[in-house]
């Protein structure tokens, strides 16, 4: 430390409690929050320095065990996972700080933020550069892009997303965010039937003898086929038929006749479920 500067620009020798003070001539930049600790001299600081960062890099590199199988499973967990790149730029550190930190909570099992660079300052021509080669978006927050780096966004169309409220920053990315996951899918069983006899239909198709045992049979609906509990095949009613007539529905405690779209794999003792899709917009 080369100097102690008081509110009024002032060097002063010492600072008491709740004085607010500027320290000149630090060896790094601090993060907000981290202590500062006053030791009798120079020797002594860069012994408790040396031995701080050997614990925080010990601490970093430590790893739980693993087993193989765990490994791999983390590895297709990982690659399962959608990654919203982002790059952050604020007016201070302690906002950067606050703005990745809730970020991160937005990340779920199916996406996750991945923050590709943060930092408090103007946005730069690096910045816009990294956003270019990655697809990400730049959040600015409280901060906007000097001219070099606005020249390059607008040959590179980089996306700049400016706020001066967290909530509404957060907010809109998580709106984004479900936006690349797409639609949740809805599904709600509308009937299930058992196939008591199957017989042929036309040259190649084969018709099944159903007994609707809940809900209803509609024509055109999704539809499982099962053996056993095990889905035989994902499809759809392509013809519903009672008796010799064509009809949009049976209900439960009747029978019916079903062509199923793309299987003739059918067997009596096969049941049949049938259910509706919904495209719901997915919420994070």
């Amino acid at each position: 430390m080369r100097a102690l500067v008081d509110d009024h620009g002032k060097q002063i020798k010492q600072a008491t409690p709740s004085m607010p003070v500027e320290v000149l001539g630090l060896g790094g930049v601090p993060m907000a929050g981290d202590t500062l600790t006053v030791v009798e001299n120079e020797a002594r600081a860069r012994e408790v320095a040396g031995y701080r960062q050997e614990q925080a890099t010990r601490k970093r590199t430590e790893q739980a065990p693993v087993s193989l199988e765990g490994m791999f499973s983390a590895l297709a967990d990982k690659a399962n996972v959608i990654e919203y790149p982002v790059i952050v730029k604020g007016d201070v550190q302690g906002s950067v700080e606050a703005i990745v930190n809730a970020l991160n909570k937005l990340s779920t099992d199916e996406i996750r933020v991945r923050v590709l660079l943060s930092g408090a300052g103007a946005i730069t021509e690096s910045d816009v550069t990294r956003a270019a080669s990655t697809g990400a978006p730049i959040i600015g927050f409280n901060v906007r892009p000097n001219a070099k780096a606005r020249e390059i966004a607008n040959r590179e169309k980089v996306r700049f997303m400016y706020y001066d409220v967290i909530y509404h920053l957060t907010a809109d990315v998580a709106k984004e965010m479900a936006g690349e996951l797409g639609p949740e899918r809805i599904e709600n069983v509308v009937g299930r039937a058992e196939v008591k006899d199957v017989f042929p239909a036309g040259k190649r198709d084969k018709a099944a003898g159903l007994l609707v045992l809940e809900g209803a049979i509609r024509k055109g609906l999704h539809a499982r086929l099962t053996r056993e509990d095990v889905i035989i095949s994902a499809t759809t009613i392509a013809s519903l038929r009672r008796f010799k007539d064509d009809v949009a529905e049976v209900r439960a405690g009747l029978e019916c006749g079903v062509v199923l779209a793309d299987t003739n794999d059918i067997k009596p003792g096969d049941h049949l479920e049938v259910f509706e899709v919904e495209l719901r917009e997915r919420t994070l």
